[in-house]
């Protein structure tokens, strides 16, 4: 059970910024939030809502379940 503290969903949000070399503040203007907003969601002290979490799914290209999920990602060094 998650925390009660803590968002209910897992992201990827900031494996796929630094993928692309963006910054917070890049990805904030290109989704109209916040830069601020961008590093709450990447350390899991918010959780967006789907209009937001929609935006963030078309300006990576992706679709919405490669940056949030209910379950935890596997780890990259397990291939995941």
């Amino acid at each position: 059970m998650p925390k009660p503290d803590r968002p209910a969903f897992h992201s990827r949000l900031r494996l796929l910024r630094t993928e692309r070399a963006l910054s917070r503040k890049e990805v904030a203007a290109a989704v109209g939030v916040h830069y601020q907003t961008i590093g709450y969601i990447e350390r899991g002290e918010y959780s967006p809502n789907i209009e937001l979490v929609l935006r963030l799914a078309r300006h990576f290209e992706v679709p919405v379940e490669a940056i949030f999920s209910l379950d935890p990602y596997p780890s990259i060094a397990d291939g995941g």
